[in-house]
């Protein structure tokens, strides 16, 4: 297998080799590059090669890339950023960090949606929840963001979906059809409808797979609503959604049984039945709705406010035992933004504030073949998390701008248990120290800028940690912490023909949370000491021809590289010590590269490789995944008719056919560490533009 990629890499370097770049140089003065890419997060509002952060930008263009029935390809393009599913629907991400903490779902990264929190006050985010089409572009903020995001020491995630305006009445609809391998089948259709003040855009999605393995289906319907209004001084917008997502978890099997049958679900010990007898799969319908307003008070100040409600249903029929939840979530937040017009460009002033608030009412019962059977427990918890926060940026030469913001957080859990009579009610107030976070960039010249950064993180444990699968109630539970230091360059080389991002950074994280699993399958979490995250990462793009009068074709050619060599430096577990071992789940390094093919006739081709490096699944470092060279390609060919555009395409994924796991159960009883990823396989479709 690793031939098909020698051979690979030598075939794009003897493409690359036969481009002349004479031509080269008059081309790419036309289009605008990714380093004059305006930045929103933390407020910037300014161009990506002068943020003094460390930001990565996917765009529609490359969210296209790939099938449509997944954002996670896309996602694992950013250095830094690792993406997994488990099966199906079965998310994990993680920024710069383990996944000690994630045994399913996302935690420990904030995530907005069109800049309205969608991660819950519990630090939980169903982001399976949001069909690709939702979503044009995403900001990711890597490591701690506290100065203005709150708690978290993984990093941001801004999804966004584009509102445009038109000057004139205008209405068109999009269509995206597609089917492929293991009974993949998916819908998408959006209406639009624009004028100069107002905007809207309705979608419906459907997206079903049978699966690769055992017990592996997926099913999500949805309906979404977003719009646009323009009045006097506000720009207000708003959406809801209501989705229905079902997706069956096959569970983690042995590398015995992945080696003699890579499809098997888990199966049955002589203890507990296996994930096909107890049925057990995710229900989640949720229905969100967010409003938000952009109150342009004078030149000089804007108010900046949002509000969100979502409720959600959801039923997990496990191996061990059966789960309904039923939560409501409240969020709102408010900024104030002072930026003079007379030096609009030399300094800015942000203060604002954020509550989340999150009722759930949790059911433990025996799981009996996929019924709900004895209660085991019944649980009200409340939780709530605030933070207050300011930040203050000043340029005062035309090379340096300083970046200095602090907040203050809290959370607070109470709990209760329904079948005790008299208990009390318990309450676990977390509150962080503060938080600063300080930057600072300086210009070396037009093209090239130097970047600094010091900042503490604050995570305090999720809902799922304080309250896991057990049933019981961990208050004991201390939030992890720790200072991030940084230091990278990013910019542009010969005439905008090479971007660059590059970038050292030092993480000493306390008090890390990790996952323990009982002999019964259940699961807890407990603070495990400390933990040294050192790493590297580099993004270069070569844009190595854009089309013109002499050249009517683009080709360029994208490396990203994560270095992570994370180590365990205080973690005792009784008598034992893993003091030095690589941290769990958490590969050294990643590399990613894609080229992207293009011709004004509507042809486009790219292609792009991921090689993972092995990873510890266990914090003895006695067993690892072995390490995987990903292969996905895609073909496209769009047709003009009149106003209105299609698209035919087809692509594939793992063309080298490996065998690996794109999400292991880490710290697994019994050895069942591994969930089988798809064999090769293929997808073809057609998208439809009609104006």
């Amino acid at each position: 297998m690793h031939s098909y990629l020698l051979k690979f890499i030598a075939a794009l370097i003897l493409l690359l080799s036969c481009i002349n770049t004479k031509a080269q140089d008059t081309l790419l003065n036309k289009e605008v590059s990714l380093k004059d890419v305006v930045v929103t997060a933390f407020n910037a509002r300014i161009k990506w090669k002068e943020t003094p952060a460390a930001v990565s930008i996917l765009n529609k263009k490359v969210l296209m890339q790939f099938s449509p029935a997944s954002i996670l390809p896309a996602m694992n393009l950013v250095a830094g950023v690792r993406m997994e599913e488990r099966s199906p629907g079965s998310y994990r991400l993680s920024v710069r960090g383990s996944l000690l903490r994630s045994p399913f779902g996302i935690r420990n990264v904030k995530v907005y949606w069109n800049n309205i929190p969608f991660s819950d006050a519990t630090g939980n985010t169903y982001l399976n929840l949001i069909d690709p089409s939702l979503i044009d572009h995403v900001e990711i903020a890597k490591g701690p963001a506290s100065s203005m995001y709150g708690a978290g020491t993984g990093g941001v995630f801004l999804f966004n979906q584009d509102i445009p305006f038109s000057d004139k009445q205008k209405q068109s609809a999009n269509i995206v059809l597609t089917a492929g391998s293991f009974g993949y089948n998916q819908q998408q259709f959006q209406l639009n409808n624009t004028n100069k003040q107002f905007t809207s855009s309705l979608q419906l999605h459907r997206l079903q797979s049978d699966g690769y393995r055992e017990q592996s289906n997926l099913n999500r319907t949805g309906i979404s609503w977003s719009a646009g209004l323009r009045r006097a001084k506000h720009f207000i917008k708003t959406g809801f959604f209501f989705t229905q997502l079902y997706y069956q978890t096959p569970g983690g099997i042995t590398a015995a049984q992945m080696l003699i049958n890579p499809r098997l679900s888990r199966q049955a010990t002589p203890t507990l039945p296996s994930a096909i007898e107890q049925k057990a799969a995710i229900q989640n319908n949720t229905i969100w709705l967010g409003l938000q307003d952009n109150y342009q008070i004078n030149q000089q100040q804007i108010i900046k406010s949002f509000i969100s409600v979502n409720q959600t249903n959801f039923t997990n029929p496990f191996i061990t035992n059966y789960e309904k939840r039923n939560e409501l979530n409240l969020s709102a937040g408010i900024q104030w933004v002072i930026q003079p017009k007379f030096n609009q460009n030399k300094w800015q002033w942000v203060v604002g504030t954020e509550y989340l608030i999150n009722e759930s009412a949790i059911k433990n019962y025996t799981n009996n073949k996929g019924v709900a059977g004895m209660i085991q427990a019944d649980d009200i918890v409340y939780t709530r998390q605030g933070f207050l926060f300011t930040q203050w940026s000043f340029k005062p030469t035309q090379k340096l701008l300083l970046n200095a913001g602090i907040s203050l957080n809290q959370q607070v859990y109470e709990f209760k248990s329904l079948l005790l009579m008299n208990q009390p009610l318990l309450k676990r107030k977390i509150q962080s120290p503060i938080s600063p976070r300080f930057t600072l960039n300086y210009s070396l010249n037009a093209n090239l800028n130097l970047y600094g950064i010091i900042a503490r993180g604050f995570s305090a444990p999720s809902l799922a940690e304080i309250r896991p699968s057990d049933g019981n109630f961990y208050p004991q539970l201390n939030a992890e912490q720790g200072w991030n230091a940084e230091i990278g360059i990013k910019g542009s080389l010969l005439n905008d023909q090479v971007l660059l991002d590059v970038s050292f950074y030092s993480f000493q994280l306390k008090n890390a949370i990790v996952r323990r699993v009982d002999l019964n399958g259940n699961e807890y979490f407990v603070n495990a000491g400390a933990t040294k995250q050192n790493g590297l990462e580099v993004m270069i793009k070569y844009i190595l021809v854009k089309d013109s009068k002499e050249r009517k074709y683009n080709i360029d050619f994208t490396n990203s590289f994560s270095f992570q060599p994370y180590r365990f430096t205080n973690y005792q577990q009784g008598g034992t010590v893993f003091n030095g071992n690589p941290i769990t789940g958490v590969p050294k390094f990643i590399w990613a590269s894609t080229l992207n093919l293009s011709h004004t006739n509507g042809w486009a081709f790219n292609i792009s490789a991921n090689l993972t490096s092995r990873i510890s699944l266990n914090d003895a470092a006695t067993v690892y995944a072995e390490g995987y060279e990903l292969l996905q390609a895609k073909l496209s060919k769009q047709f003009k008719w009149k106003q209105s555009y299609f698209q035919l395409f087809v692509g594939g994924d793992n063309l080298l056919n490996q065998s690996y796991s794109l999400g292991n159960d880490i710290n697994a009883v019994g050895n069942r560490y591994y969930n089988p990823a798809p064999t090769r396989n293929g997808y073809m479709g057609i998208r439809i533009n009609l104006q």
